[in-house]
């Protein structure tokens, strides 16, 4: 009898230690790949470059205060913009596109540019693209800016674009704008004592960027029915999807490194189509 117990005993050790080891099954599973593993990873590289105008044409929303405005043709934001298109020209580009409309000369402008002209107009497009193009021995400036299909509905029919933004509360109190003006002011007022480069790098950050997109998507937006929003997205989302397919028409090659240089209200949501795009790798522009 105990010889047959121990005989039991140990074949049911010895079948213990024969047992195959369990399977986590979360870790047999395959992990899935990633969407991107299934693009090229050779993209044309973009480095975008949200800014205020130089040159204040006073055609934004807010008004920048005389007192508060800085002069770049004067020491020392002269030298500081200096810097600023050194801290450009590290990306190398081989094409710039601009914030204008094609038909008023640019290239033609480019050209006297690198003959001397033009070298006190405070405008970004002369402080920055132009003198960039001249010191990397670049002919071209690709003029990206598009008009609006709310421009197009008004033009072809204005009373029936009426009757789409009719019932908008233009005047709507919102206090997220009131925020958004006290920030504004306060920027504005650091202006002078706070070098150009570092004013740009904070203004396109992914943050800066985010948050001056947002300011379209409060006060008016949501009023009227669904006409503020409407109004959003044939207007200023229309407007800049119309000058990101300009840009994607300018795209040749992986090899095009594209330097974008727009308005930062502009950049704001420029930034949402070069980061979602599979045919562009964006470029921070702190990261140069």
């Amino acid at each position: 009898m105990k010889n047959s117990l121990l005989s039991l005993l140990t074949l049911i050790i010895l079948s213990c230690n024969n047992q195959e080891p369990s399977i986590d099954i979360k870790q047999a599973k395959p992990a899935l790949k990633p969407a991107s593993e299934f693009y090229n990873k050779d993209r044309a590289q973009v480095l975008l470059v949200g800014t205020f105008h130089f040159n204040y044409p006073g055609l934004d929303e807010l008004k920048t205060e005389e007192s508060d405005k800085i002069d770049v043709l004067k020491e020392p934001k002269k030298t500081e913009v200096s810097e600023l298109v050194e801290y450009i020209k590290k990306f190398n580009p081989t094409k710039i596109a601009i914030e204008a409309k094609p038909g008023y000369g640019w290239n033609k402008k480019l050209k006297d540019y690198k003959l001397g002209n033009y070298r006190n107009e405070r405008d970004e497009r002369y402080q920055l693209a132009m003198r960039i193009a001249n010191d990397l021995s670049i002919d071209t400036l690709y003029t990206a800016d598009a008009t609006a299909l709310s421009d197009d509905i008004f033009n072809r029919d204005s009373l029936y674009y009426q009757s789409l933004t009719n019932n908008i509360d233009w005047e709507f109190e919102d206090p997220y704008w009131e925020k958004a003006k006290t920030y504004f002011d306060y920027r504005e007022k650091q202006m002078k004592n706070t070098p150009i480069l570092d004013v740009i790098k904070n203004m396109n950050t992914r943050e800066g960027h985010n948050t001056n997109f947002g300011l379209y998507l409060t006060g008016s937006f949501a009023t009227g029915g669904s006409q503020g929003a409407d109004n959003f997205s044939m207007w200023w989302y229309n407007r800049n999807a119309r000058i990101f397919a300009n840009i994607v028409n300018i795209t040749k090659s992986t090899e095009d490194r594209i330097l974008v240089i727009f308005g930062n209200g502009h950049a704001s949501i420029l930034r949402q189509f070069f980061e979602a795009s599979p045919q562009y790798d964006f470029i921070e522009f702190d990261s140069l």
